[in-house]
């Protein structure tokens, strides 16, 4: 992925917080067929580890892949831009329409595991953080599913680890802009109901 200098994302709690905050990425990954891409949860265990569980029809799991190396792709929310949200616009007219986004990149290496007690682990986990911010005191738990019922689930189930090997982010937020169009980006974007994208932008430090 390119990345310009001024949208480089190093800062570790902004990655991290995409990454729990939009769980659902894209995986790519070379096999022997030929490239493939799903979409699947996963949830972060370090710095270095990440966790998830697919399908043992996936063809993510039936198909070998070359080198065992995959790239998962996380964005979080992401905005059109009007030229006529910067003021400097109606001085000079030289201004185009741009997109603002956030996007993490992993690369690394994917293992899979069968045995149950794995599967368990990580069905759990991923339970435990989604219900917990879904419901609160009211989180469903693996428990509440008649034991039998959650064993023929584990059967059709194989889980998988990712052992992080690179990561590239990019905020791209219009830190480009002088500050008086930075602003009013964030005031047009809170205007028209973007508010997580406007408290984004305006955590930055310009």
């Amino acid at each position: 992925m390119f990345v310009e200098t001024e949208f480089r994302e190093d800062r570790l709690e902004e990655i991290t917080r995409i990454i729990n905050e939009y769980p659902l990425a894209s995986l790519i990954a070379q096999t022997q067929t030929g490239l493939i891409a799903e979409h699947i949860p996963l949830l972060l265990i370090d710095e270095k580890t990440l966790r998830g569980h697919i399908s043992l029809e996936n063809t993510l799991f039936k198909n070998s892949i070359v080198n065992n190396q995959v790239l998962y792709i996380f964005k979080a929310e992401d905005v059109y831009i009007s030229p006529n949200y910067y003021p400097t616009k109606f001085e000079d007219h030289k201004k185009v329409p741009t997109w603002n986004y956030q996007v993490v990149h992993i690369n690394g290496e994917i293992k899979f595991f069968q045995d149950q007690k794995t599967k368990l682990a990580v069905l759990g986990q991923l339970t435990k953080q989604h219900e917990s911010i879904t419901n609160g005191e009211n989180a469903w738990k693996m428990s509440d599913a008649p034991k039998d019922y959650l064993m023929e689930m584990l059967n059709h189930l194989v889980a998988f680890e990712i052992k992080i090997e690179k990561i590239i982010a990019k905020s791209k937020l219009s830190q480009n802009r002088e500050e008086k169009d930075f602003r009013n980006v964030i005031t047009k974007l809170q205007e028209s109901g973007k508010v997580n994208m406007a408290k984004t932008m305006g955590q930055l430090k310009r």
